[in-house]
């Protein structure tokens, strides 16, 4: 089974756990600073906070804008239900905008839906393709309205030139292990503005500042959302292969786009693409035709050895946010989860594995084109 994406650990990752390991802080030791430190570095931002997972820090970048229960959230329904579900935990109401063709939030359909009540707008980076932050920005200045970006699947990738993290007022990643760089679990907060870092970094660590000995003070509510020693090891090591792992994640997307031009059964969100992707998902998207079978073909997929996977169901289409939200229905986005799948594409892969899966994808194809005549 060739998974649609997967981890990959080398012999270096492993050292600098162990090294970690052996330090004396398992927690709230240098190897966290230095994983903050190198990532302000690669990303060309002020500052950096690490947590123990991509759900923490959007939360925590939720509370840092000081969105609460009498707010409105504009942001994507095509996303994992995080995104949503901490501006849920916020007591903020979600109001979904449609998507494009990408995948990503539609632009020129957000001011429309902008009310005296609207605190931010939340954009997700779709597969690692960076939405119109220029356009979103210049609405959210317009309106005075908080820009956080959901870039989980995003870090190395670049919009017009420019490090996705320095596009939005805060942005967000994952290092989830089948994100482009892994700390098995774990997630980060990036941002120019000091005051945002501050709030953040007290929600992660119960809101407590240490002062002088053992004395300590509590000036907000917080949690335990801290990285552990261990992650920001394997981060560190991570990070200076990222690179790498996007050029590999390239070579496979570029191969695919060049196998799979013209055929009659779907077409790529790779190709034609005007920004610098991460590749952390290769979606390709069914022909409506086929979009009745896709159950079938998904199966037939699995069992042909490729773990493909579908991102995502919207987001309202979930049972609590139809009790929250009604039977709401967005053209778009349920066009797009009818036609979506992703294929494997991963820094594991070689242009042999992925011959072998556009082979196996085309054949079965080939036996369901009869079913939908």
């Amino acid at each position: 089974m060739i998974p649609y994406s997967t981890q990959c650990i080398q012999e270096d990752d492993i050292k600098a756990v162990l090294d970690a390991l052996q330090s004396p802080n398992l927690t709230q030791g240098k190897y966290t600073q230095e994983f903050e430190d190198r990532l302000c570095a690669y990303l060309g931002v002020k500052y950096a906070l690490v947590f123990n997972s991509a759900t923490s820090a959007l939360y925590s970048a939720y509370q840092a804008a000081n969105i609460q229960s009498t707010h409105q959230v504009i942001t994507s329904p095509i996303s994992f239900v995080a995104t949503s579900n901490m501006l849920l935990e916020c007591g903020a109401l979600p109001v979904f905008c449609d998507v494009k063709r990408d995948g990503n939030i539609n632009e020129r359909l957000l001011s429309e839906l902008i009310t005296p009540t609207t605190k931010a707008i939340v954009s997700v980076d779709y597969a690692g393709n960076s939405v119109e932050a220029d356009k979103i920005r210049e609405i959210c200045a317009d309106k005075h309205l908080t820009f956080i970006s959901d870039s989980s699947h995003a870090i190395g990738a670049y919009y017009h030139n420019r490090r996705i993290g320095t596009l939005a007022d805060m942005t967000i990643f994952s290092f989830h292990a089948i994100k482009p760089i892994t700390t098995a679990e774990g997630g980060a907060l990036v941002t120019d503005c000091a005051e945002f870092y501050e709030q953040a970094k007290l929600v992660r660590s119960h809101g407590m500042v240490k002062k002088d000995l053992w004395n300590s003070e509590v000036t907000r509510s917080g949690f335990n959302f801290r990285m552990t020693e261990l992650q920001a090891a394997l981060g560190i090591s991570q990070l200076k292969k990222l690179d790498q792992f996007l050029q590999i994640r390239e070579e496979i997307a570029q191969f695919y786009d060049q196998a799979f031009q013209g055929n009659p059964y779907f077409f790529t969100l790779h190709q034609n693409m005007p920004h610098t992707t991460t590749n952390h998902l290769y979606p390709i998207i069914l022909a409506p035709e086929f979009w009745c079978a896709k159950e079938e073909i998904f199966k037939a997929l699995l069992q042909s050895g490729l773990g493909v996977q579908v991102h995502y169901k919207p987001i309202y289409q979930f049972s609590l946010y139809q009790k929250l939200l009604g039977d709401m229905q967005l053209a778009n986005a349920n066009d797009f989860y009818r036609a979506e799948i992703s294929i494997p594409c991963h820094q594991k892969m070689d242009l042999r594995s992925a011959k072998d899966c556009t082979a196996k994808i085309l054949k079965v194809f080939e036996k369901f084109k009869a079913c939908v005549r």
